[in-house]
């Protein structure tokens, strides 16, 4: 797809920027982690020093159509203005042709402030475009697996263009899953399988050895004939997580799964808790991490890898001491970054703030903000607002 790269002559054009700034806020209204507007500065930076107009279009929040003005964007121009270094205008509809001089920005008002943006309103699409706009670029790769008019639809409407956060994002994937250097192993965690069954079911086709923690991988402990006590577990999914296996061997995949955990009998920071082998876990006790010797097993399989993709973490990361799994080998992984010898890509949202908890969030190859957009690429879908961008490319 074209980037930031193929676009030349932007002195004077109206660029329509899509960004996701659907950034956390605190109950004082102050934005609490600014890394989605911090990755956009480039392309923001690039583009004013071009001489271009940038009208930046975004969503916040779910007003489902209407102009709730409690999840209005108006909050975010001094916002940006503090983490770009640049001056931010604002303006109160997403649909007007803003007013301004070359090299000027401006952060349109909430573009899910009409029904037509879900949708992907033919419409809608076009008043966005308006004729005002000489270009799209799209930033957002979390909102891409949204076929909206702020990203799909500009993207067929416009000449359109990959942001350098895109592109950086775009890389990485490509350096995880698309031309890997291998061996590669995917580190999957999280409560459950059933919300992950076509992540499991695409990486055992495209990864060396699978990984498998948190309370995902009591399922298919149970599945393998273990008893975990009170541990959380679906026992409802047993055949897929024996399908899942018998497809990793079809693949040439191997996975993983604890040997031993911590187990506890309540869920509660600080409890105590005795580490057990995951086939002797007491009837009262519940598994809240992986064990001594899973993290030093879980070590050697990452001492031969080449690139791991990294998705939800290996136990209840929140509450100390159940933390100590997933800080020991995200802290491992990141020193093998810093050495030269591994590539990490990681993301989901569990994955981001279990990573920032053990401190290595910033030491990995790259970490993606993205949520569900992350997980549809980890299962293989194509995402249809970064389709969009390639097949414009196409069609020129």
């Amino acid at each position: 797809m074209k980037t930031l790269d193929d676009l030349k002559d932007v002195k004077g054009k109206l660029v329509l920027c899509r960004f996701d700034l659907n950034v956390p806020v605190d109950e004082a209204g102050n934005v609490t982690d600014t890394t989605r507007i911090d990755r956009v500065k480039d392309t923001v930076v690039e583009l004013r020093d071009k001489g271009a107009k940038v009208a930046i279009l975004s969503h916040f929040g779910r007003p489902k159509g209407t102009c709730d003005l409690d999840y209005s964007l108006s909050f975010l121009p001094s916002v940006l203005e503090k983490q770009w270094g640049v001056p931010v205008l604002f303006s109160d509809d997403c649909l007007c042709d803003p007013e301004l001089s070359d090299g000027e920005i401006t952060l349109m008002e909430n573009v899910r402030f009409y029904e037509g943006e879900e949708a992907c309103d033919p419409e809608f699409v076009a008043k966005l475009a308006g004729g005002a706009g000489d270009v799209f670029v799209n930033d957002a790769f979390s909102a891409s697996h949204r076929a909206h008019a702020s990203t799909e639809g500009l993207a067929h409407a416009l000449p359109a263009y990959a942001g350098r956060a895109l592109q950086r994002e775009l890389d990485a994937l490509e350096m995880a899953l698309g031309e890997p250097e291998r061996p590669v192993v995917a580190i999957v965690g999280g409560a459950k399988i059933s919300t992950k069954l076509d992540v499991l079911n695409n990486l055992v086709s495209r990864v060396d050895v699978l990984i498998l923690g948190g309370g995902m991988a009591n399922t298919f402990l149970h599945a393998a004939g273990c008893d975990l006590g009170a541990s959380l577990c679906e026992k409802d999914m047993k055949d897929q997580a024996i399908t899942i296996f018998e497809k990793a061997e079809e693949s040439g995949c191997a996975i993983f799964l604890p040997s031993d955990a911590k187990a506890a009998v309540e869920f509660k920071a600080g409890t105590t808790y005795d580490e057990v082998s995951v086939t002797a876990v007491p009837s009262d006790r519940m598994i809240l991490d992986i064990g001594a010797q899973s993290i030093e097993s879980i070590k050697g399989i990452l001492g031969h890898a080449k690139t791991i993709v990294w998705n939800g973490p290996l136990g209840v990361f929140e509450m100390s001491p159940f933390d100590e799994g997933t800080n020991a080998i995200a802290q491992y992984a990141a020193a093998k970054v810093k050495s030269g010898d591994l590539k990490v890509i990681a993301g989901g949202g569990d994955t981001v703030s279990a990573l920032a908890h053990a401190g290595v969030v910033d030491d990995m190859t790259y970490v993606s903000t993205a949520g569900g957009a992350f997980l549809e690429w980890l299962e293989g879908k194509d995402l249809p607002a970064i389709a969009a961008l390639e097949m414009m490319d196409e069609e020129e």
